[in-house]
């Protein structure tokens, strides 16, 4: 697509390194040591897939490409208006991902060591057999955990029987309110209240019962919303404060979210301790232009209200 070339060559456009789940990757890795996350997905041949390799590599991030010849690497257009944005995305490659490159044995023996899963909701638009063989391996082995991102607000609706099929085997499942109001809708369901939808889906029948399911929803600026299984109580945790004229992007800080919980939940962090270290990513998240992070690395800091 022209768009790209003519954004590098006419509007002093910069390269960063995205993809919703590999934002996350990126995310986690930002708190974790080195090489403790592992990113699987599809890039084309080219320059494109270099910088991809090259900035994962310097974030520590380890990454296990499938690499087709037929599409180029996917790329996403963002104009950025004061604090808002504007995108266009080419999926390409992103699109070509197939269960036979992650059943590969050299791909397969890392997810037999793995501990810890997360899938974006997009990959049920590419793969949906490759989500499902992550997330029964991790219920077949009781102790392993797999969480999925709802990601886009057409999820749980145009793509409902490929998200229905995971649900059972969600330990943590992370959405913001209009994918959540989204989900209700595609579910019948008349509420519209996300404390309401949190719990719904809180108590989806799941099959590890030996963990139960943790629902996170975000909302912007209004506190973040947890519903566990079984737990009548329905929780909110407010979001760490940022001026205005502190905001550079809000591109990616969902995503950023989502690092930050999921490195807490590798860590083996309290509940209400990985919701702070999502709101903590997200925070610096903000402050940098794209789904980027500060370096050098910021260290975590536990907020009062954690």
């Amino acid at each position: 697509m022209p768009l790209y070339e003519d954004l590098l060559a006419n509007h002093s456009a910069v390269q960063i390194p995205g993809g919703a789940a590999q934002n996350t990757a990126r995310g986690a890795q930002y708190i974790l040591p080195d090489n403790s996350v592992i990113y699987i997905g599809a890039v084309g041949r080219d320059k494109y897939a270099d910088i991809l390799r090259s900035a994962c590599e310097k974030a520590g991030l380890k990454t296990e490409y499938l690499t087709v010849d037929h599409q180029p690497t996917g790329r996403c257009g963002v104009v950025i208006t004061g604090i808002n944005r504007s995108m266009c995305t080419h999926l390409a490659a992103a699109n070509e991902y197939k269960l036979e490159h992650l059943k590969k044995p050299e791909i397969w023996q890392l997810v037999e060591k793995a501990r810890v899963f997360y899938v974006g909701g997009y990959h049920l638009t590419v793969c949906p057999p490759a989500t499902m063989a992550l997330a029964e391996h991790a219920a077949a082995q009781e102790d392993k955990i797999f969480i999925l991102s709802l990601s886009a607000p057409f999820i749980p609706t145009v793509f409902k029987e490929p998200l229905e099929k995971t649900s059972p085997y969600w330990d943590y499942v992370i959405g913001n309110e209009t994918e959540a109001r989204c989900w209700a809708e595609g579910q019948g369901k008349e509420t519209r209240d996300v404390k309401e939808i949190a719990r719904l889906m809180a108590e989806l029948p799941k099959v590890n019962k030996k963990r139960m399911r943790t629902v996170i929803i975000t909302q912007g600026t209004e506190p973040t919303v947890i519903a566990v299984q079984g737990e009548d109580a329905v929780k909110e945790f407010p979001v760490h404060k940022i001026e205005e004229k502190e905001i550079c992007d809000t591109n990616g800080a969902g995503d950023a979210f989502a690092g930050g919980f999921v490195a807490g939940i590798v860590e083996g962090k309290p509940l209400e301790e990985c919701v702070d270290m999502g709101h903590w990513l997200a925070r610096l998240s903000i402050r940098e232009l794209g789904p980027q992070y500060p370096f050098p690395k910021q260290t975590y800091q536990p907020s009062k209200a954690s």
